[in-house]
């Protein structure tokens, strides 16, 4: 859920409110690396079961705090979302939460493999991530590189 006026100047508080309900870091999760990026696909393919009526209230609420955009594709065509450079900022958040998972919470070994490659990846892989999904949803070259993708 979106608040208007924060509950303090705290900047622990700030992200709780736009992160802290049981479903906003999932869905960007799957945005994030699972390439899911429309409605049905992110209902669809979500291990947790999201239900189809909270998954619209959290994209609505992403969209509103600034982490997601979506696009006005038209009638009869399915909308996109994309995630902002302050949702592509979430990387090493969400990193950090999923090993902080796999160390003190049950997982699937199937699951495990995504936090554990983020981990022992550290900083530079997440850096490279987050390229990759600026190029990807943001539209344009990843650092580093010209516009038609060669190496500077």
């Amino acid at each position: 859920m979106v608040v208007e006026e924060p509950r303090s100047g705290c900047p622990v508080n700030a992200a709780v409110e736009v992160l802290g309900d049981r479903w906003s870091l999932v869905v960007l999760r799957d945005i994030m690396f699972c390439d899911r990026r429309h409605f049905r696909v992110l209902q669809r393919e979500s291990e947790e079961g999201i239900a189809s009526n909270i998954l619209a209230n959290r994209l609505r609420d992403l969209v509103a705090a600034g982490l997601l955009t979506r696009d006005d594709p038209g009638a009869g065509r399915r909308a996109t979302y994309s995630l902002t450079e302050a949702g592509i900022q979430l990387v090493p958040v969400l990193a950090e939460l999923g090993w902080w998972g796999l160390r003190h919470r049950p997982t699937s070994a199937e699951l495990r493999a995504r936090a554990e490659e983020l981990h022992d990846g550290g900083p530079e892989l997440w850096r490279a991530v987050m390229a990759e999904l600026r190029e990807r949803h943001l539209g344009g070259p990843r650092p580093g590189t010209t516009p038609d993708g060669a190496e500077e």
